[in-house]
């Protein structure tokens, strides 16, 4: 399903309200392929789990999938009445999800990066809209570059990893538009559909030859959208140096998440997965869980273009500027996130 068409189910009526237990209360976690230490979407989400654990006093639980053969074994290894909120983690884990959601309509569910349409009664979608964020990424990166061509790769083509590599490229396209350049994107076209994708989640080595082709080609500032895979890029980019190689990083704060590598991050495009996971908490335990979708957008803060850090003073204050008013375009309408 599409962010347009995750966006459309929102608004749709959602199910009626699923009663949460007022006993014990326990969350717990299915990860996809990257672990729960991704220092990306898993370990996000999983730390909305224990912001919820220190805050409200619950048991949290998780469950890694080493491979997508996992998904359906692990679900079914945390039925049978133990967890008030199962919340299973990426797109590739929503057909496995809708299975035991149907099978078991007592138990509530929430997925990340997945809604249904129709909406499930037990299962609650969080999906962001994360092209908004990335498309200013694509503009910083645009105003950024001292060669003109910078790349991305992903690391499978499906919508949640596109949504970032579309808004990045229309971004770099809104720029030139804007300042009469030319700026070049490698690995990604929205128009084709067509760019480079590792075709997994936990290769660094892929990371890293990703981003050497890239580089190789002219690149000086990459986005790879592929969980722990782009510290790979980022390994290269920290033998380079900064001055050759920058890094945009995606889902979390990379900067903070990997700081032996913190310095060659420019920004990242922050999805707040622990935000709407400890929103999901919440309505379960207040007893107001409905099943529907959660959408994240620049405008309620569920996605968001973290700190430059260490690239405060060298990004221009012109370009500082025209970030600013791209974000209040973006989010007032005035700006349309998309071809220009």
């Amino acid at each position: 399903m599409t962010i347009q068409g995750a966006i459309k189910a929102a608004l749709l009526p959602l199910a009626v309200c699923l009663a949460a237990p007022v006993s014990a209360f326990t969350a717990c976690q299915i990860t996809d392929t990257g672990g729960i230490d991704d220092n990306s979407f898993n370990q996000t989400a999983w730390r909305g789990v224990l912001e919820a654990q220190t805050a409200m006093g619950i048991d949290a639980r998780f469950l890694e999938s080493q491979a997508e053969t996992d998904y359906e074994a692990n679900i079914t290894s945390l039925l049978g009445g133990e967890c008030d909120i199962i919340f299973t983690i990426g797109f590739l884990l929503g057909d496995a999800t809708q299975e035991a959601a149907a099978a078991n309509p007592d138990q509530l569910f929430s997925i990340v990066d997945f809604a249904y349409d129709p909406p499930l009664d037990n299962v609650l979608g969080q999906v962001y809209a994360t092209d908004e964020a990335a498309f200013m990424a694509g503009y910083l990166a645009a105003g950024m570059t001292e060669t003109g061509i910078v790349g991305t790769f992903g690391g499978i083509n499906i919508p949640p990893v596109t949504i970032f590599m579309d808004g990045f490229a229309y971004g770099i396209d809104y720029y030139n538009a804007q300042h009469g350049t030319d700026v070049t994107l490698l690995g990604w076209s929205p128009d084709t559909r067509e760019g480079l994708f590792t075709n997994n989640f936990e290769s660094l080595d892929d990371g890293r030859a990703f981003a050497q082709n890239l580089y190789d080609e002219g690149a000086d500032i990459i986005l790879p959208v592929a969980g722990p895979v782009g510290l790979g890029s980022a390994a290269l980019a920290n033998e380079l140096g900064v001055e050759e190689l920058m890094i945009i990083g995606v889902d979390a704060d990379l900067y903070e998440t990997d700081p032996e590598r913190g310095h060659v991050y420019l920004t990242s495009i922050v999805k707040r997965m622990d935000a709407t996971v400890f929103q999901v908490i919440e309505r379960v335990m207040a007893g107001s869980f409905e099943g529907g979708v959660i959408v994240g957008t620049l405008a309620n803060g569920g996605v968001d273009l973290a700190s430059f850090h260490d690239f405060e003073g060298t990004v221009p204050e012109d370009l500082v500027a025209e970030l600013t008013a791209l974000r209040a375009g973006i989010i007032d309408g005035t700006v349309a996130v998309g071809p220009n």
